[in-house]
């Protein structure tokens, strides 16, 4: 079943002759991800550690190039613990997933959109993780330990492997996927 609203939102990307077979989007507001049973007991010691050194240079009125060296660490530290919970939230909110008979489109950002299209035919890996309520994530293409460890995590040169991520119905997706593959 196709909700019309999010086929409104894929209908500039389709071709003249293609036809959406499922669109969704994934689910929406702040989620916590198994990474984050790692990334968050880390984001606290990176950010604490960041604000004792500025507030120490600050107190014992060291160099000034001290006071600034400890900015972008105390930036970084705020933004593992707390900002990118926020960008992820705010990505997910402006990401519609489509799936046609060639091709799964995924358009998504937070500026500016991003629209990215996967030939089926050609993609070779791919993994399904679902949970007991039939949700769950399906990656495109392969994922290796740095991926799996960032998930959701917008980081520059951190290229990820394309997602339809918190989607419902997970397994009835998947098997569509890898009927389209059969076929042709």
């Amino acid at each position: 079943m196709i909700n019309y609203e999010i086929e409104n939102e894929l209908k500039p990307s389709l071709n003249t002759d293609e036809k959406l077979i499922w669109a969704g989007r994934p689910k929406t507001g702040i989620l916590f991800r198994t990474t984050d049973t790692f990334l968050i007991p880390f984001s606290f010691l990176w950010a604490g550690f960041a604000v004792f050194w500025e507030t120490s240079v600050i107190i014992t009125d060291a160099p000034f190039f001290f006071k600034l060296w400890g900015i972008p660490f105390v930036l970084m530290g705020l933004y593992i613990t707390l900002g990118r919970f926020f960008v992820d939230a705010k990505k997910r909110a402006n990401t519609v997933y489509g799936i046609t008979s060639d091709r799964i489109i995924i358009s998504s950002g937070i500026f500016s959109k991003e629209i990215k299209s996967i030939n089926i035919k050609t993609l070779s890996d791919i993994t399904i993780n679902q949970k007991s309520d039939n949700s769950g994530t399906i990656t495109l293409g392969p994922a290796d330990f740095r991926n799996v460890m960032m998930q959701g995590i917008e980081w520059p040169g951190l290229k990820q492997p394309a997602r339809l991520e918190f989607i419902e119905d997970v397994k009835n997706v998947y098997d569509q996927i890898i009927n389209l593959q059969r076929q042709k």
